[in-house]
């Protein structure tokens, strides 16, 4: 498959703006107009004074060790959200290219497609919230840029086949888009080892759930190195900051940490999904590969405004497209989730 005929022709023949810090990190710096004499606010000698690197060599070299990818095959945005909509912004022109959403879905994939004012096809996923192979392939045609697909899926929990996924990019003249802002809390290593040899696979990941990171706001792509190089083109100059990369790096050099968040989460997943199948009100609970349950129940926004008034704010996705009836908690600390059990129990409505 070559990607560039999925490519907009204006992005193919973009001259991407040419940043400052480009070429010369180091030296005596009088290019870009920056504030010679420092900063106001001093933040572990970082020089914020001084633009960053905008071509992320030191958090992509550190994230290319720990997970065993080319440094050429990453690239770092302002949270997923960004890697998605420079996506959309890559393929799709507006007004003329579609993308398939599988719902019920992670929400900000039709945003980004409706600002772009490309056309978003819903395809259901099915019974057991797996792709639809069938439906999927039939919805897809000529116009179909980007099919969005989300392992494991929010809200729902699971995770999606790989043989389908995989049969998806293969059948498919588009790009498949595999967010897995979740991965990390199942047991699966997902695809990015995958999205380097699959020319339409583009797989995401964030620092916001297992990391702890999402005041941060930074996520990551892993792809072939003509979409990376795309990605690269159409970005801002110095989309991702000194301060946050900074917290990257550090991230990066505690894994510990992060497996420690990880398998204690995953403990209290599994905790709370065997204590709701005992509350007489909960009709259905989704098994999870994620830091998240969503549970089925007769009145999902009385529940939840009980669940409101006592200070208990979980998501109620009752309204997203085939999901009527559920409600979804995120995984909290010990304290915070025996709390909510014991509200969700005294629900009389």
């Amino acid at each position: 498959m070559n990607i560039e005929n999925l490519v907009r022709k204006n992005i193919l023949k973009l001259k991407p703006y040419t940043s400052a810090r480009e070429s010369h990190l180091n030296g005596i710096l009088l290019d870009a107009n920056e504030n010679s004499l420092g900063s106001v606010v001093e933040f572990d000698e970082l020089k914020l004074n001084r633009y960053p690197d905008p071509n992320q060599n030191a958090i992509r070299e550190s994230l290319s060790k720990l997970i065993s990818i080319p440094k050429e095959n990453l690239f770092f945005g302002v949270g997923s959200d960004e890697i998605i909509e420079l996506l959309v912004k890559i393929f799709c022109n507006p007004r003329e290219d579609e993308a398939i959403v599988c719902e019920p879905t992670y929400g900000m994939y039709k945003v980004c497609c409706d600002i772009n004012d490309i056309e978003v096809k819903n395809v259901p996923l099915d019974s057991n919230f797996d792709i639809d192979l069938i439906s999927a392939k039939n919805s897809v045609t000529e116009k179909t840029k980007i099919v969005f697909l989300c392992s494991p899926n929010n809200p729902t929990g699971n995770l999606l086949s790989k043989e389908k996924i995989f049969e998806l990019t293969n059948s498919v003249n588009s790009i498949v888009v595999v967010d897995e802002a979740y991965i990390d809390f199942a047991n699966d290593d997902g695809l990015i080892k995958e999205a380097i040899q699959i020319p339409n696979l583009v797989v995401t990941r964030t620092f916001s759930k297992a990391w702890g990171l999402a005041g941060i706001r930074c996520g990551y792509a892993v792809a072939n190195e003509v979409i990376i190089k795309l990605l690269f083109k159409v970005k801002s100059p110095y989309n991702i900051n000194k301060l946050t990369s900074n917290f990257i790096l550090k991230a990066l050099n505690n894994k510990s940490k992060h497996d420690l968040f990880v398998n204690e989460i995953i403990s209290e997943r599994k905790r709370i999904e065997n204590e709701l199948k005992n509350i007489s009100l909960v009709i259905n609970v989704l098994p999870s590969d994620s830091n998240f349950i969503s549970f089925k129940v007769e009145k999902p926004k009385e529940v939840f405004s009980f669940l409101e008034s006592k200070g208990i704010i979980i998501r109620d996705r009752s309204n997203q497209f085939n999901f009527s009836g559920y409600l979804r908690v995120s995984i909290g600390t010990k304290e915070e989730n025996d709390e909510f059990l014991k509200q969700l129990k005294n629900f009389k409505g």
